[in-house]
């Protein structure tokens, strides 16, 4: 079933792909969501209406979480669950930046079993499911394994300040940064860059599905205070990411302040 569900993300997540080129780079349609959420294009709204019916339809008994679907709460009676961002990185979309990404995930038991992260206009498609390893257009992925001395590390600029580190100091790592918290997630487990860092609470639709691509890439993922990640929640967050190669993530954990405040 795990491969069957799997093949389904992967051509969802193309789909999507053709749908959201069609949007790209022609003056998106943009408003702004309440409360400050975020801003939202057609392109969201056009791939989160295929993907809602596309995937319902292939698994009606599966729940449903999309950051542009109004959660219901249904899916927490449910023994699977779709965790889906239409288009992650929507910022860069609107700016014509090509490191945006749809990122789908299902999960089970509020652990992530399959999951899809495509980007299009990089046609790159980063795909696992639970032990069964992770890929990227097919072939195999690994973190890397290093130490934190040199580390590169993906992570907005506020969560380097030093009141978030013991002793108010940096660790010696180099820092890097791209829009998609997916994408980030995606880059840590093929190798590209040696963890990520996000010390704010972070939409479940954003991370699920590369936390388990990171996970079976060998990589450890948890919240900031070195907990497992929780999906499903009843309010679908969770406390921050921290994404690394055992060591690394080590480190990283070593280094925090502990229960420190939100970036």
């Amino acid at each position: 079933m795990l491969a069957n569900d799997l093949a389904l993300l992967v051509d969802a997540a193309r789909r999507s792909g053709d749908i959201a080129k069609q949007y790209f780079q022609q003056n998106p349609d943009v408003t702004d969501k309440p409360d400050g959420a975020g801003p939202v294009t057609a392109a969201d709204l056009a791939v989160n209406t295929m993907l809602e019916g596309f995937l319902q339809a292939a698994r009606p008994d599966y729940g449903w979480l999309s950051e542009e679907t109004e959660d219901n709460g249904k899916r927490t009676d449910t023994k699977r669950q779709f965790i889906i961002d239409p288009i992650d990185g929507t910022r860069a979309f609107i700016e014509g930046s090509k490191d945006w990404a749809h990122s789908l995930a299902i999960t089970q038991d509020s652990v992530p079993v399959a999951a899809a992260v495509y980007l299009p206009m990089h046609d790159m498609m980063f795909a696992a499911r639970l032990e069964g390893g992770a890929t990227m257009n097919g072939d195999s992925i690994h973190v890397s394994d290093c130490e934190i001395d040199g580390a590169t590390v993906l992570g907005a600029k506020p969560n380097f300040d030093g009141r978030f580190w013991k002793e108010g100091t940096l660790p010696p790592i180099k820092r890097a940064f791209r829009s998609s918290l997916a994408y980030r997630l995606c880059l840590v487990a093929e190798g590209r860059f040696d963890g990520m860092i996000t010390l704010r609470p972070s939409w479940e639709w954003d991370i699920a599905a590369g936390a388990l691509i990171v996970s079976e890439a060998g990589g450890t993922v948890t919240d900031q205070n070195g907990a497992a990640l929780r999906f499903n929640n009843v309010h679908p967050q969770v406390p921050g990411v921290l994404a690394a190669g055992s060591q690394l993530h080590a480190d990283l954990a070593a280094c925090l302040e502990p229960k420190h405040p939100s970036a």
